[in-house]
């Protein structure tokens, strides 16, 4: 017997109104429908004194916590792993938990098993909230200090960090401005782009936000076209670290999900193998996870997948190292 036509219109009127519920809580959006990214609550990032840092034993040294599926936290474990800063700054990765809507740390670190934990610890007001990435130093004064939590300032003080070893700049003398230049367009039209497509609350937003994410990937094609092999020619920057963690998850995550699907990457050549480049560095392999990303994202963000499946992906190193079609 077919479902009466009154009873899907009227499920149909009622499924949407609680998914803009769910949405509202989720991500936020203004009138026109268009997701609006919610302000930073960041601390300012201060550099450690290189003489307070270099002495101390392993243990005690600074943490920078990580998500292993968040995109901004991928940032600052990319800067982590190329300049070799495992001797002054320690690694830990907290874990999503879905339900309770908030990252765990397993085993405990300074008493705590949360980040929020942490934070309070930090003695961050609670109205603040706990997000990665963020570097806390557990022996300031009495208490542990929150560093900082902000990706764009965290992936330019890492740049500095203090290190024994003679290690890569990714801020290089002259390219500053032109670092700048790209983090201004790739942060709205592809960092947060991404988001934009797969928050957007109607067909005419989420239209914008692709035709822009899509046009900037094109720029982006085509300064490298010229100026290969890096964003900013020979250099590996800061630019380059910034982009990477959104293309790394495209076709795992953000195509299916976000719906970033009006053309697949491959179109972009000179893009395409930008991204075979820098996964080929030493050490980037090991910082991406699509296995946790797949669960993080589909698993929690019901508003766009209320089944909760998680979707089989293909073999990551045999989809980035494949040839693009002429």
């Amino acid at each position: 017997m077919p479902i009466p036509s009154a009873f899907v219109s009227t499920a149909r009127i009622g499924w949407k109104w609680q998914w803009n519920q769910l949405m509202k809580g989720l991500a936020p959006a203004d009138e026109a429908g268009n997701y609006i990214r919610q302000t930073s609550q960041c601390q300012q990032a201060v550099l450690p004194k290189e003489s307070e840092l270099l002495n101390r034993p392993k243990e005690k040294n600074p943490h920078l916590i990580i998500g292993r599926s968040c995109p901004w936290a991928h940032r600052t474990w990319l800067v982590h792993q190329l300049r070799g800063l495992d001797e002054s700054l320690n690694l830990l990765i907290a874990n999503a938990d879905h339900k309770a809507g908030r990252w765990k740390i397993y085993p405990k670190w300074i008493g705590c098993n949360s980040l929020q934990e942490i934070y309070q610890k930090c003695r961050i007001p609670l109205t603040h909230r706990a997000t990665v990435p963020a570097i806390v130093d557990p022996i300031v004064e009495n208490y542990p200090k929150l560093i900082g939590n902000e990706s764009a300032q965290l992936v330019e003080l890492l740049n500095q960090w203090p290190t024994n070893k003679s290690t890569l700049d990714l801020e290089p003398n002259g390219l500053k401005g032109e670092i700048d230049n790209w983090q201004e367009l790739l942060q709205n039209s592809v960092n947060d782009g991404v988001y934009r497509c797969g928050f957007a609350r109607n067909q005419s937003a989420y239209k914008q936000a692709c035709n822009e994410m899509f046009e900037a990937l094109k720029l982006v094609d085509h300064s490298l076209q010229k100026r290969r092999p890096w964003l900013c020619g020979e250099s590996l920057t800061l630019a380059d670290i910034r982009l990477f963690p959104t293309l790394i998850r495209w076709e795992i995550i953000y195509s299916p999900l976000f719906r970033c699907s009006k053309d697949p990457l491959w179109i972009f050549p000179n893009l395409w193998e930008w991204r075979q480049r820098f996964f080929a560095l030493p050490k980037v392999a090991e910082t991406c996870n699509p296995q946790a990303w797949l669960e993080d994202y589909f698993g929690a963000l019901f508003p766009l997948n209320p089944s909760n499946i998680v979707p089989l992906c293909p073999d990551l190193v045999k989809m980035i190292n494949v040839r693009a079609p002429n």
